[in-house]
């Protein structure tokens, strides 16, 4: 019997008719590839350490409890070793351990924040990070000249006076992000002594900060040695950086941070939809 290949509208899927009895199958046939001694089966562990991450950050294991051996090599078509090199990935990362006579298990917790709410720009949802669920260790609230990078950043003249506002953000005592924060006066006035106890943007608001705009550059960056020590991970740890500029609701910016999140920790939730819309 010949079968004509299909694909799927929207989902990428290639598929064979469906055949009589509903025994459905797909069709996959070898493609040529381009990896050197090794390569192809490097990229199966890759791509299976990937799989496997994306499941555990997200929680998709029942209990913290991953499959054994023969069920992800029966579940993902991979040989043992594949799967023995997966998961020691994995737990090089710190994501999962293995013991005797227990299998292999999440020793991580991370959290799903959506983009629109780490810029504050969306309430929190019930159970979100920024529900007062973080609490800060604030390492330092001093007023400082303000640095040309920052003042170039800010639109403000450098030397101006500013708050820096320093703090360890921590999530069930656990430190999650490093933020060195540059405020302009008059914002910084509200901000020099009134109680810090939870996320910034609680902070902001319970000082009567109006929040217009939150500008987001992102990237990543090995964590240094105070950095990793701060945050309690490995020096050379991968860290996701954030550089955050806030407006008021006039356009005026007024608040430059540095941030440096646990990507083990976190993972932003972002989602777009193309204007299909004729244009003009």
């Amino acid at each position: 019997m010949t079968a004509s290949l299909i694909t799927g509208r929207g989902n990428g899927r290639v598929m064979a008719p469906e055949p009589p009895g509903n025994d459905v199958s797909v069709l996959c046939a070898p493609m040529a590839t381009s990896y050197g001694p090794g390569g192809a089966h490097d990229a199966q562990v890759r791509r299976l350490r990937d799989l496997l991450r994306s499941a555990i950050l997200r929680r998709s294991f029942t209990h913290g409890q991953l499959p054994g051996e023969p069920e992800l090599m029966a579940s993902y078509d991979a040989t043992r070793a594949t799967v023995r090199e997966a998961l020691a990935l994995l737990r090089r990362e710190g994501l999962i351990d293995r013991r005797q006579g227990v299998g292999t298990y999440v020793v991580v917790n991370a959290v799903l924040m959506r983009l629109a709410e780490a810029h504050g720009a969306a309430d929190p949802v019930v159970g979100s990070v920024f529900n007062r669920r973080m609490r800060p260790r604030v390492l330092d609230r001093s007023t400082i000249p303000l640095p040309a990078i920052a003042a170039e950043r800010l639109g403000a003249p450098p030397g101006v006076p500013c708050l820096r506002l320093e703090y360890v953000a921590l999530l069930e005592d656990e430190p999650t992000a490093l933020a060195t924060n540059y405020v302009l006066f008059p914002e910084a006035e509200r901000l020099l002594t009134l109680p810090f106890d939870s996320d910034w943007y609680a902070l902001l608001r319970e000082a009567g900060v109006g929040l217009g705009e939150s500008e987001f550059i992102l990237g990543c960056a090995p964590a240094d040695a105070i950095t990793a020590s701060l945050l309690d991970v490995a020096e050379g740890a991968p860290l996701i950086t954030i550089e955050q500029v806030i407006r008021d609701q006039d356009g005026r910016p007024f608040n430059l941070a540095h941030i440096h999140t646990r990507g083990d920790r976190f993972l932003f939730v972002s989602r777009a939809v193309r204007d299909h819309a004729p244009s003009a």
